[in-house]
C-alpha cells in the first residue's frame, strides 16, 4: 500500500540525501583522499552543509567494511596521527555502476515530471 508523506521540504531533501550520499561521498573521495573532518567540509561546500559528523563518519565506516573505501592513517601537522580515506578499486567500479544507474533514474524522473512516458518505459509496453 503506498502512503503518503507529509512532511516539508527538508524532510524531502533529507529522503532524497539519504540515497545519494554514499555515492557522493565516493565521487568526492574519488576527487581525492581526505580525513573525516576535511570530507565533512566538502560535503557542506557540495551543497549539502547540514550534514555532518554524525552522518558521514558511519557511512565511511560501512563503505570501509564493504570494501569500498580504504582508509590509512597519517600524521598531521598539528595533533594527532588521523585516518584518511581513500576509494579502493571496488570503490572505483562501484561509482561507476552507481553513476550508470543514477543517471539512468534521473532520466525517468525528468520525464515522468516533464509529463511523458520514458523511452524505455514504452518499449516494454
Amino acid at each position: 500500500m503506498c502512503h503518503m508523506i507529509d512532511g516539508g521540504e527538508a524532510d524531502r531533501q533529507a529522503q532524497l540525501l539519504r540515497g545519494a550520499l554514499d555515492m557522493c561521498l565516493l565521487a568526492l573521495l574519488s576527487e581525492r583522499p581526505a580525513h573525516g573532518y576535511e570530507l565533512v567540509q566538502r560535503v557542506g561546500e557540495a551543497g549539502f552543509p547540514s550534514v555532518g559528523y554524525g552522518t558521514i563518519y558511519p557511512l565511511l565506516t560501512r563503505m570501509r567494511r564493504l570494501g569500498l573505501v580504504a582508509q590509512e592513517v597519517q600524521d598531521s601537522p598539528h595533533g594527532p596521527a588521523r585516518k584518511v580515506y581513500a576509494v579502493s578499486d571496488a570503490g572505483h567500479a562501484r561509482l561507476t555502476d552507481w553513476t550508470a544507474q543514477w543517471n539512468e533514474f534521473v532520466d525517468v524522473v525528468g520525464s515522468v515530471l516533464a509529463g511523458g512516458v520514458p523511452s524505455e518505459a514504452r518499449s516494454q509496453q
